[in-house]
């Protein structure tokens, strides 16, 4: 009797272990003759859809983008510099004359609450006294001059170019001594 039931409990797990295995394959079998037809369905359904559809659907399909956390922007082309000329309009080293008209911009913006915005003549009018307090902050002995346009000039002639960073911030681009705009001698502060 020792042994049948020794016989039982060895053979009884290897008949649940064969009956789960079939059954795990009959449930593997219809979708695996199924999976080629399904493929087929779709290659035909792709194949009479217009191109539109067929782009969306890659489209769904394609790689999401990597996203960038942090990229470098390019730095800017720079010319090389042309012909230099001597400054016409002051005595003053340039560098000192950019100076004098960035703390006119400051005293400006300090006593208004913001700097003054717009292109360079809507920018000299105010500094020039079109404010609300018609207070001047050109001051000519600093080496600050304005073309017969009404805008302020570099030393060399050039219109300053005025870049409004933010509402207390101002970049001012002088073209330098080749009177160039964009060039590699340009004189820049904020």
């Amino acid at each position: 009797m020792k042994k049948s039931l020794a016989a039982i409990a060895v053979l009884l797990p290897v008949a649940i272990a064969l009956f789960l295995f079939w059954n795990v394959k009959k449930t593997e079998s219809p979708s695996a003759r199924t999976e080629p037809a399904q493929n087929t369905a779709v290659e035909n359904a792709l194949a009479a859809a217009s191109p539109q559809v067929n782009a969306v659907i890659a489209s769904n399909f394609a790689a999401p983008p990597q996203a960038i956390f942090y990229a470098v922007p390019p730095k800017p082309p720079v010319a090389p510099a042309g012909k230099t000329q001597p400054p016409e309009y002051t005595n003053l080293a340039p560098d000192i004359v950019l100076d004098n008209l960035r703390h006119a911009i400051r005293d400006y913006g300090s006593m208004f609450g913001g700097n003054p915005v717009g292109v360079n003549s809507e920018i000299t009018s105010q500094l020039n006294g079109n404010n609300p307090k018609h207070v001047n902050f050109i001051r000519p002995e600093a080496g600050m001059r304005s073309n017969d346009r009404g805008e302020l000039v570099d030393p060399w002639g050039t219109p300053y170019f005025f870049h409004q960073l933010s509402g207390t911030e101002t970049q001012i681009r002088s073209a330098g001594p080749d009177k160039m705009m964009w060039t590699a001698d340009d004189l820049i502060m904020q």
